[in-house]
């Protein structure tokens, strides 16, 4: 389903449409998956329910969200590319993302991230209320072996 958010960006839950491309090169150097594999990439978005940003037609960011639909989702790689940053777009395809989540009463919706709080805040992303209820298997540079 396409989201028209003003005259010239597009966020559409259309997989067919998504740049894999760029969503790879990006996902590659990113913090967060460095040097992940393609192939992981592509496994990735086919269990995942994915948004891409398109502007003028060219999609210009990506997020994704891993879900049961019912009780739980966790939102990740959210990224828009750097010569369209600072233009609102993260925070409209965010937006768009919480609204969609929103509609199915989810009881939890997690995500990582390292520098990106205040945009999250903004959507009612709170640190963890309860931290040590919570744990992780979680192997460091994992794309890099």
């Amino acid at each position: 389903m396409d989201h028209q958010t003003n005259e010239e960006l597009v966020i559409s839950s259309d997989k067919s449409r998504l740049d894999l491309d760029l969503i790879h090169t990006f996902l590659a150097s990113a913090y967060w998956s460095k040097g992940i594999p393609r192939e992981v990439v592509e496994r990735a978005i086919q269990g995942s329910l994915c948004f891409g940003v398109y502007k003028a037609g060219a999609q210009v960011g990506f997020a994704r969200v891993i879900t049961d639909q019912a009780t739980f989702a966790y939102l990740a790689d959210v990224f828009i590319v750097e010569a369209e940053q600072r233009k609102g777009y993260g925070k409209a395809l965010v937006a768009h993302i919480t609204e969609t989540l929103g509609r199915l009463r989810l009881r939890r919706t997690l995500l990582a991230t390292r520098d990106a709080h205040g945009l999250y805040r903004q959507f009612a992303f709170t640190p963890l209320a309860t931290p040590d209820t919570m744990m992780e298997i979680n192997i460091k540079d994992i794309y890099q072996r």
